[in-house]
């Protein structure tokens, strides 16, 4: 997955999470984040340095004083309207998976350098296919339009099997 980045929803001004998909179809996955979240992306993506670390750049810190890697992040899950995810760790040769929000897991990975994925199974259930190019904000609200209905429709039961 690419990190197409973080956009605001009008009028609720509701952070939004885009990745899409580095090979065909091109799906884009929306996943709606907190505002905290959201700066962090933003901050990670822009490489800005402040006085004393924030959160992920202290585990960031962490991780390096501790000879870890993050190896990868992985969009694992869509239950309930909420998405799931793993950062794998490396640490001495030996694989750690942690459970952590997507937002979380980015702001890190774009800190780490680490490629993102996404499970098929959750590209097939909230992956929206938009042209190719970058995405207009005609676009983005078309696929948050389309995302909301998602939401709405979707029912517990649509996640039985």
């Amino acid at each position: 997955m690419e990190l197409l980045g973080v956009q605001v929803e009008m009028p609720s001004e509701a952070p939004m999470l885009l990745l899409r998909e580095t090979n065909e179809p091109r799906r884009v996955l929306p996943v709606y984040i907190d505002a905290p979240e959201a700066r962090a992306i933003h901050l990670g993506i822009d490489n800005v340095r402040v006085a004393r670390p924030l959160t992920h750049d202290l585990i960031k810190l962490i991780l390096d004083e501790l000879g870890a890697d993050v190896v990868k992040l992985t969009v694992t899950e869509l239950v309930d309207r909420t998405f799931f995810a793993e950062l794998e760790i490396d640490l001495g040769g030996e694989t750690h998976v942690i459970s952590c929000r997507p937002s979380d897991g980015v702001a890190l990975a774009v800190r780490t350098e680490a490629p993102i994925f996404a499970n098929e199974a959750v590209l097939d259930e909230a992956g929206q296919i938009v042209e190719e190019g970058p995405i207009t904000e005609e676009e983005s609200e078309e696929l948050l339009d389309e995302f909301k209905r998602f939401i709405e429709d979707v029912a517990p039961e649509d996640f039985d099997g």
